[in-house]
């Protein structure tokens, strides 16, 4: 099958030099519109899809930002692996600010938001103990070396809720778990994408050292952004350079199998809405 690669970050992100055929689409989905539009176009024969996770200008906060729609909408496209790009705090003095981390654990400490397509009618339970595909993980860690960013292989990040950042007492905290980074966009975003059965993987983008250094003074956004500027080249780079290591890779994963027996909900039980609306996304393990 021939893969498709989805973006999911921040402004600057789809300004990738020698995109072929770029075209913004409107995507409608039963959980309401994405973020925003989602760019669309292929480069060195790969297709790709671009959604900015907060919508251009900046428009939702970690919380708001349409999970479910984002989701559905890059599966509903023909994506079949998700790069997440994500602005962290770092909770590790060796993990500073420009640096790169590729994610293999969540922490998620998020409660406001809707985090699964399954519900009352149609029950499905996903494994998720290894929450990220660990081949397409790779490929972005490889893309990310040859952009020049610094690289740290594995690590787990917190997801907080937001829109403000820790307390020092927080922090203190989820440095004694053992976390390394800290941001509020991963989660749902993670669990969603393996309902959808997309291989998935984020890339953390260290902006700050949240606000348990003693160095450091607490978190501004003036500081984040400047920072996180400063990466955009880099992970612009780690795009452009992507879909020349994943054309050569045979997918091995096992990511697009998340669902064999998942669903719970006999057939003749299942809401025949629910199945509708998944459908577009599912349909591979609601046809029984």
């Amino acid at each position: 099958m021939d893969r498709m690669i989805g973006v999911i970050g921040g402004s600057g992100l789809y300004e990738i030099a020698g995109l072929e055929d770029p075209r913004w689409q409107r995507v409608e989905t039963p959980f309401g519109p994405p973020s925003d539009e989602i760019l669309t176009g292929r480069l060195e024969g790969v297709e790709m899809a671009f959604l900015p996770r907060h919508g251009r200008g900046h428009v939702h906060t970690p919380t708001s930002v349409p999970y479910r729609a984002n989701i559905f909408a890059l599966k509903a496209l023909g994506v079949t692996d998700v790069v997440a790009v994500s602005a962290v705090g770092s909770l590790k003095e060796a993990y500073a600010p420009g640096d790169f981390l590729i994610v293999d654990q969540f922490i998620d400490r998020t409660f406001a938001r809707e985090k699964s397509f399954f519900g009352a009618g149609l029950v499905g339970h996903v494994p998720f103990a290894h929450p990220v595909c660990p081949e397409l993980s790779a490929l972005c860690a490889g893309a990310a070396m040859l952009g020049g960013a610094r690289i740290h292989h594995g690590g787990t990040y917190v997801a907080m809720e937001g829109p403000q950042f820790s307390t020092l007492a927080e922090s203190r905290l989820y440095r004694s778990w053992g976390a390394d980074v800290i941001g509020m966009t991963a989660m749902p975003e993670a669990k969603l994408a393996r309902e959808a059965e997309l291989c998935y993987a984020c890339v953390a983008m260290i902006t700050d050292y949240d606000c348990w250094h003693p160095d450091h003074d607490a978190v501004h956004v003036a500081q984040v952004m400047a920072t996180a500027q400063a990466n955009a080249g880099r992970a612009r780079a780690l795009i452009a350079a992507l879909p020349g290591l994943i054309a050569a890779e045979a997918k091995g994963c096992a990511c697009g199998r998340a669902l064999d027996g998942a669903i719970m909900t006999a057939p003749s039980r299942r809401d025949p809405g629910m199945v509708a609306r998944l459908s577009p996304i599912l349909g591979r393990v609601l046809k029984g």
